[in-house]
């Protein structure tokens, strides 16, 4: 099993859509992907066709419940596997409070309920730093950080690799990282100059693939569907195929022993 957090705290970077096109993509690639939800807006549930979902159900049900995850398994209309959100979520913050042994829930969950799949788990992660967030990334393996190509983006992930070299220290343990740039506009020489200066800083924690700014990723959420069902010859599916085949040769979803 490894456990992909995909995460910025950071708005409109691409993050549910970097998260939905990648678990689509392993799909894709037979890996047998399995998504989780901890953002409380649900996008990435909508986005995958799931609905109608109960308030008290999905992650809701294991954070307030104890329920086991591979019981809250939904299947995908594309078929892969998903444990969806719901607004009830929000309420984890203020139902837990500074509960310290509340942070490593998600952690003995994976481990008690999911492990045995040895599945890549990628968790679209709430974008505020509070209980949820806290529970992916102290469950989490390796990062994914998406970042757009603009001014405030760049300085965005500078604090998040910092906050991320603090938890490292407090965890005893490295997170592996990768950071993709998205809604990258080739005609716009910004586009290149926040790619350079990302590249300068952090190297081969860059990905070589970027994801160019796509009608197509911005229209298959609206028809609840990934962009390899809505449009499978699009410039972005292209692109987040591309990313996922970099990641995996890479060893990114590799199974952490």
């Amino acid at each position: 099993m490894a456990v992909i957090a995909v995460f910025n705290q950071k708005g409109g970077v691409g993050k549910t859509t970097t998260c939905l096109n990648v678990t689509a993509a392993l799909d894709i690639a037979q890996q047998r992907p399995i998504a989780l939800d901890l953002d409380p807006q649900a996008h990435l549930t909508l986005s995958s066709g799931i609905k109608g979902m109960p308030p008290d159900s999905g992650m809701a049900a294991f954070f307030k419940h104890k329920m086991p995850l591979d019981s809250l398994l939904r299947q995908t209309p594309r078929g892969w596997q998903i444990i969806p959100a719901t607004l009830e979520l929000a309420k984890i913050d203020a139902l837990y409070g500074s509960d310290a042994k509340a942070a490593t829930l998600l952690k003995q969950g994976l481990r008690e309920g999911l492990a045995l799949t040895g599945a890549p788990i990628l968790i679209d992660c709430c974008p505020m730093l509070g209980v949820l967030t806290l529970n992916a990334l102290l469950a989490t393996d390796r990062v994914l950080i998406p970042v757009s190509a603009d001014f405030l983006s760049l300085q965005g992930v500078h604090r998040l690799d910092s906050a991320l070299n603090v938890l490292e220290k407090k965890l005893q343990r490295s997170i592996e990282r990768r950071i993709v740039i998205t809604r990258f506009d080739s005609r716009r020489k910004l586009s290149y100059d926040i790619y350079d200066k990302l590249k300068e800083r952090y190297g081969v924690l860059i990905c070589s693939t970027r994801i160019g700014e796509n009608v197509s990723l911005a229209t298959s959420p609206m028809h609840n569907m990934d962009v390899f069902a809505f449009a499978p010859h699009s410039p972005g599916a292209a692109d987040y195929m591309a990313l996922t085949i970099e990641l995996l040769d890479s060893g990114f979803f590799a199974a952490i022993r």
